[in-house]
């Protein structure tokens, strides 16, 4: 990496990694939902720079978050393999079908909708998870193993899909479809399998976006300077505060930002 990008490494944006870092070591939710409306509205960021940046952020954050849940023995690899055998494939899909539409100049408004479709999808499942899954799981816990296979690369496949465009999905949303997919596995395992997925997505999906002109790559290094040690700190303080408190204030803060790229 050349002196020129260090030199360019912006201190807003150095905080602004800290902030969203802490806000998902305290809540796990995923950077992408916190990340990248930022960048949009408070910013202005192009919204296509601003998901195609983000995906390599996230793909960054979460390797290392990958290694601690491999390490604590919380991943489930087989369900991690399902679900990228579906993700990116779709993936790959979507890239071509952005690049033959040119959504990096043409696409603009259509990201920042879908981003807030996204946004609003994941606050409710932060409000409502726990209702949803005992309402709904206990119908998903009778189907065959083949099935529950098949559902699980279905759900990779959207994933992809989603997480391309918009760089939302891959956290919250994800973790809830697994909790009613696998209603018998640990919540740690869940979210291990969840994130260690999300690394090989993200990454492919960066990729992806940098092919297509669409990563910043100087935003991307401010960004990683502040948000490693904003996940440390975050992580270290998470416990002095109740998890549904954080998870009200969160998905009431995502519903105000995702309503306001809707409409």
């Amino acid at each position: 990496m050349s002196c020129g990008m260090f030199d360019a490494i912006n201190p807003v944006y150095v905080i602004s990694g800290f902030l969203v870092g802490f806000l998902v070591g305290q809540t796990g939710v995923g950077g992408g939902s916190l990340m990248t409306p930022l960048l949009v509205l408070l910013f202005g960021i192009n919204p296509s720079t601003a998901v195609g940046t983000d995906l390599l952020y996230a793909a960054a954050t979460k390797t290392v978050g990958t290694l601690v849940h491999g390490m604590n023995r919380t991943v489930d690899w087989r369900v991690v393999r399902l679900l990228a055998s579906g993700s990116l494939p779709a993936t790959v899909v979507t890239l071509g079908v952005m690049s033959w539409a040119d959504v990096k100049s043409n696409g603009g408004g259509m990201i920042a909708f879908i981003l807030g479709i996204m946004l609003l999808l994941t606050a409710l499942s932060l409000v409502f998870r726990r209702w949803f899954v005992t309402s709904v799981g206990p119908l998903l816990e009778r189907i065959s193993p083949a099935r529950r296979a098949g559902l699980t690369v279905i759900l990779g496949a959207m994933l992809g899909a989603l997480v391309t465009v918009s760089s939302v999905g891959a956290g919250a949303l994800g973790v809830t479809a697994l909790l009613l997919l696998y209603p018998g596995a640990p919540m740690a395992v869940i979210v291990g399998s969840d994130i260690a997925h999300a690394v090989p997505l993200t990454l492919l999906a960066g990729i992806g976006h940098w092919w297509l002109g669409s990563v910043n790559g100087a935003l991307l290094l401010s960004l990683l300077c502040g948000s490693v040690p904003g996940i440390v700190a975050g992580s270290h303080t998470a416990a002095r505060v109740p998890d549904v408190v954080l998870r009200m204030v969160l998905a009431a803060v995502l519903s105000v930002v995702g309503a306001r790229l809707v409409f």
